[in-house]
């Protein structure tokens, strides 16, 4: 069954220079209801200001994915990674054992993005960072996999999880399909480095950055929650 939770329920805060919109518990946010989605813990739909940021700030035992929607995000974490994530790409840090970063919106305009945190599937591990430009033409009318724990998804940024993160891009009427439990989409076998004995349930989770989609019989609006 599809649970439909609109944008106007979630719960948020706003600091000033970061308009934020949480899906489930985060930070001052609590609801007992809304701890996860399996081992997806976290998913924010945040505002950035111009030339304001998250400062350096540590992170461990999480796999976090950001999908810029408008303007980017530059990182910096303490590996010496630095990087600049544009609209419609992705960035991925495993933090592993620990880690402390920053993100800031340099632009001279506001930054959407999500930012996804998932349970790793073992604990520790050496932290890593990656960001990849993912072509708009590669995902018009389909699903493909941003970010991946599983060996197939070769395209993908990897994560050290059982998940999978999906983007597509619809023009109004199209159609795109992903039939959850067929065996040509299940998830293939995860990465040989990536064990899981702390999997749960295969789970599933849509969201529309724009516009609005029709998720049979639902119908979810823009930046609605699906699950």
């Amino acid at each position: 069954m599809i649970e439909l939770r609109p944008f106007d329920t979630l719960g948020g805060a706003n600091p000033g220079w970061l308009n934020a919109k949480h899906h489930f518990s985060f930070a001052r946010y609590h609801d007992p209801k809304r701890m996860g989605h399996g081992s997806l813990r976290v998913w924010n739909d945040d505002e950035i200001a111009p030339n304001t940021g998250f400062p350096p700030h540590p992170h461990a035992e999480m796999e976090i994915i950001t999908y810029v929607r408008k303007g980017a995000i530059t990182h910096e974490d303490s590996l010496g990674n630095t990087g600049r994530t544009e609209a419609g790409d992705v960035q991925v840090m495993s933090a592993g054992s620990g880690v402390r970063h920053a993100e800031y919106n340099r632009e001279d305009e506001p930054t959407t993005l999500f930012q996804i945190w998932i349970e790793p599937g073992v604990e520790g591990g050496e932290p890593s960072w990656g960001a990849k430009p993912f072509p708009k033409g590669d995902r018009a009318g389909q699903f493909v996999a941003l970010a991946s724990g599983f060996a197939g998804d070769t395209d993908a940024l990897p994560i050290r999880a059982e998940a999978r993160v999906l983007g597509a891009t619809l023009k109004a009427g199209d159609t795109a399909e992903y039939r959850l439990g067929s065996k040509s989409h299940l998830p293939p076998r995860p990465r040989e480095d990536v064990p899981n004995p702390l999997a749960k349930a295969y789970t599933h989770k849509s969201l529309p950055a724009q516009s609005c989609v029709v998720l049979q019989p639902i119908r979810a609006r823009r930046r609605d929650n699906t699950l």
